[in-house]
């Protein structure tokens, strides 16, 4: 009897504990792990707070993730509407640059997703800025604030004017890791319809023709040119990679017409293409 009594309070003390600890089965999880907080927006009400794999802005493509915290009690909302305005304003002019819609993540409970392509820097925070327009329980809010862009380490966004007279951008997405292998290559191809508006070009054709200008500007088999994916809004393709080292992606614009929109074959006389985007790995 002795040792029941003794028994006993050890078993509650067990049963206590293993209860006040999380279920293995539901564990906490950050829905931001993975991410890196660029910056954030307060206002007195709330914080947005905007994430990327990086923890920066670069030239070109911008995955972003966002979330709004609740100043009052520091929890964060899952059900509400936003919309975002980048805004470049120089000494000749003001514009913005392709975006996509905000929409919800559906992997996490308080995140948003979207993305920006940013077609030039402001690392001292002197250019870029961007407003946001956000309802919480029917009530419209907004925040603005300025942002650093940086510069990419290679070309990743290029800037054009086709032989139609339109101004594109065109923005890789993916390799953001590339590796020595057939590569998923995805890209953005935008318009710009005016200062202010820059639309997705759907149905056009981009060839692909990968070089290595220091290695005798090889190519790599196995290329695939990339085609428009209606779900995605983006173009997709295959881009072979024999090798590390630097690669230039000689690429042509085609309308839906088969015109050449921008871009030259790659010949003897022709080493590369005066449409192009870059991958160094």
């Amino acid at each position: 009897m002795k040792k029941l009594k003794f028994i006993l309070p050890i078993l509650a003390l067990i049963v206590l504990f293993t209860s006040c600890n999380p279920s293995d089965d539901n564990p906490i999880v950050d829905e931001t792990d993975g991410l890196q907080k660029v910056t954030e927006f307060s206002n007195q009400d709330h914080t947005i707070e905007m994430y990327t794999k990086s923890g920066k802005f670069y030239t070109g493509y911008n995955e972003i993730s966002i979330r709004i915290k609740n100043n009052t009690d520091n929890t964060y909302f899952n059900d509400y509407t936003i919309n975002w305005m980048p805004k470049m304003v120089m000494p000749s002019m003001t514009h913005s640059c392709p975006k996509s819609t905000i929409n919800k993540d559906l992997e996490a409970d308080s995140l948003y997703k979207g993305y920006l392509v940013f077609q030039m820097t402001s690392a001292d925070n002197s250019g870029w800025s961007i407003k946001f327009i956000y309802t919480i329980n029917n009530v419209e809010y907004t925040i603005e604030n300025t942002i650093s862009v940086l510069q990419a380490p290679r070309q990743r966004v290029t800037v054009f004017t086709g032989s139609d007279g339109v101004r594109y951008i065109l923005a890789m997405v993916n390799p953001s890791k590339p590796e020595i292998a057939v590569n998923d290559m995805e890209v953005t191809l935008h318009k710009m319809e005016n200062m202010m508006s820059f639309p997705i070009v759907p149905d056009y054709t981009i060839t692909l023709d990968p070089r290595m200008p220091s290695m005798g500007n090889h190519s790599s088999p196995n290329n695939t040119d990339l085609t428009y994916n209606t779900d995605e809004m983006m173009y997709n393709g295959d881009l072979s990679l024999t090798m590390t080292g630097y690669w230039k992606l000689n690429l042509k614009l085609l309308n839906p017409n088969g015109e050449i929109l921008k871009g030259e074959d790659i010949t003897d006389n022709v080493p590369s293409s005066s449409l192009y985007l870059e991958i160094e790995f």
